[in-house]
């Protein structure tokens, strides 16, 4: 697959502002019930699959901060990232939706993900992380999708 100059850049400033925005928010990008404003950025993979990837990354680096730092969020959240962003666009392209569905599917993913991996580190139940959690995604992501939406009318980004 090649990639060219313009992805590669995108992709670089897609997973720099993803991880800087989780390092600038790092007291509520790691709560147990977390709210991740760089979250808004995750629908963007609608329009670019690459960014799926620029997601992963941008997980990886960003949770380098983490107080829970270890294999779950180095490794295990990163690759759930990818699969939520290919998910995503997938669905956004077969389903239609754009921004909004791409959002809405790594808005189901990542908080499975994430209640799993409290349930593993802290044993805290599934069925008590996951509602909070999937409220916040759901949250955070229509916000990102309003956003690329209304970028959109002015600006083609992709």
């Amino acid at each position: 697959m090649k990639i060219s100059r313009r992805d590669l850049s995108i992709l670089t400033i897609y997973s720099s502002l993803y991880a800087a925005m989780v390092y600038a928010f790092a007291p509520i990008s790691f709560a147990a019930l977390q709210f991740r404003v760089a979250g808004v950025l995750r629908p963007a993979v609608a329009k670019k699959p690459i960014l799926a990837l620029g997601y992963a990354i941008g997980v990886a680096v960003g949770n380098l901060v983490s107080p829970f730092i270890g294999f779950y969020e180095l490794v295990f959240m990163p690759v759930m990232s990818l699969l939520a962003g290919i998910l995503g666009y997938a669905a956004s392209k077969l389903l239609g939706g754009g921004y909004y569905m791409a959002g809405a599917v790594i808005a189901v993913i990542i908080p499975i993900s994430l209640s799993w991996m409290l349930n593993q580190l802290f044993n805290l139940p599934i069925l008590a992380t996951l509602p909070p959690l999937l409220l916040s995604e759901q949250i955070i992501n229509l916000i990102g999708s309003s956003i690329f939406k209304a970028i959109e009318r002015f600006y083609r980004w992709w």
